[in-house]
């Protein structure tokens, strides 16, 4: 006597296997919608339905919100793709018809989800997650919510910085370049005057030093904190290759934070900076803290040879007059000075701001500074300073 095959939510009747149907159906919207949805937790969702009833939709909808949603940004999506899916006027479960699937290129995947497990959408998920990192690479970080800021802030640990170098007075031995003609001497000499080997020489390099402004003012404020990020990523990156970034906050008043920031965790530097600077979101007087920064740090030789990059919109509330006399002042201190605007890179955008256009005569470079993307073109530009 043979026995009727059983499933995940009981006997095979044709009302089981339409039911299984539309909870498959779920789990699929669902990985279109951008949850990480492997076969196992699909397994495991018919198993815990089956458990608590398919008749019942509360039961059904905490079931599945514990088998298939694997991090807190899964959430909002799980809520709106059950409720699109089951319509409880009409009892459950009730196929819908099936979503469009929505790209996933707008969030990223979280990086434990599907590692080491197998079945369909495997391929699907790591494509996902490859797309959605670059894009957010490129977007705005102004326009980002709080999950994409946090991953976004694991994604500042690519970046590295390749300090500029500098020649030296020094000389170094070298296997081409000028004749050494002292060590040349000295190496005849010691030969009772038969001639020897050609001594070679070429001067030393060091690296230069790199000085961040960072505007923290009001206009500022949405890209505060991940220039702050960025500003610490690059003095840890300069501190495993022998370079120095002296940062400086930049407002109301001026603020050095390089001591705030060489602690190796981000969070933490991000903490301190925030209870040193005392004029967070306030005005913007760039000439002013600019003065004081030169009178203080640049004639002690801070700002001297060095790439100083400012990182501003330019909405200048002071003497724009005063802010293009002390541009002036830097260029002619400094080796290099990097202008960054966070809306270079937007559509549009002309540089007609009185702090920008009384600083650009001065600037030896105006970058954008809106996305992960444009950082890493600083980068370039600050080691090839």
């Amino acid at each position: 006597m043979s026995t009727a095959p059983t499933g995940p939510t009981g006997p095979a009747s044709p009302g089981r296997r339409s039911a299984d149907e539309v909870l498959l159906g779920f789990t699929r919207a669902l990985r279109a919608a951008g949850v990480a949805v492997t076969q196992d937790r699909s397994q495991g969702f018919l198993a815990a339905v089956a458990a608590v009833g398919v008749d019942d939709r509360r039961a059904t909808y905490w079931a599945g919100r514990a088998t298939l949603c694997g991090s807190p940004d899964d959430l909002a999506r799980y809520d709106q793709v059950f409720a699109a899916w089951f319509d409880p006027r009409d009892g459950l479960p009730r196929a819908r018809p099936r979503e469009t699937p929505r790209p996933a290129a707008a969030h990223l995947l979280p990086d434990a989800e599907g590692a080491g497990t197998e079945g369909e959408g495997d391929e699907d998920v790591v494509r996902a997650r490859a797309s959605a990192a670059e894009v957010l690479r490129h977007r705005d970080v102004a326009t980002l919510d709080a999950a994409e800021k946090r991953r976004l802030a694991g994604m500042f640990a690519r970046l590295s910085l390749r300090p500029p170098s500098r020649r030296t007075a020094r000389h170094r031995r070298w296997h081409r370049g000028q004749v050494d003609a002292a060590r040349t001497l000295r190496s005849s000499l010691r030969h009772l005057g038969e001639p020897g080997e050609i001594a070679w020489r070429r001067r030393g390099t060091r690296p230069r030093r790199v000085v961040l402004l960072v505007d923290v003012s009001g206009s500022m404020s949405a890209y505060a904190d991940a220039l702050l990020r960025l500003a610490h990523r690059l003095t840890q990156s300069a501190r495993t290759t022998g370079g120095t970034v002296e940062t400086f906050t930049v407002g109301t008043r001026l603020t050095h934070l390089t001591r705030a920031l060489r602690s190796p965790d981000a969070d933490r530097a991000l903490v301190v900076a925030g209870e040193v600077v005392p004029d967070w979101s306030g005005g913007t007087r760039l000439g002013e803290t600019l003065q004081v920064f030169l009178d203080r740090w640049g004639q002690r030789g801070m700002a001297r040879g060095a790439v100083v990059v400012v990182f501003s919109d330019g909405w200048e509330r002071g003497d724009a007059g005063l802010l293009g006399e002390q541009m002036a002042r830097l260029q002619r201190v400094a080796h290099r000075v990097v202008w960054v605007n966070p809306h270079r890179g937007k559509a549009g955008y002309e540089p007609l701001q009185g702090g920008v256009v009384a600083a650009l005569p001065h600037c030896d470079d105006f970058l954008a500074g809106h996305s992960l993307a444009t950082f890493a073109d600083l980068t370039g530009v600050i080691a090839r300073a």
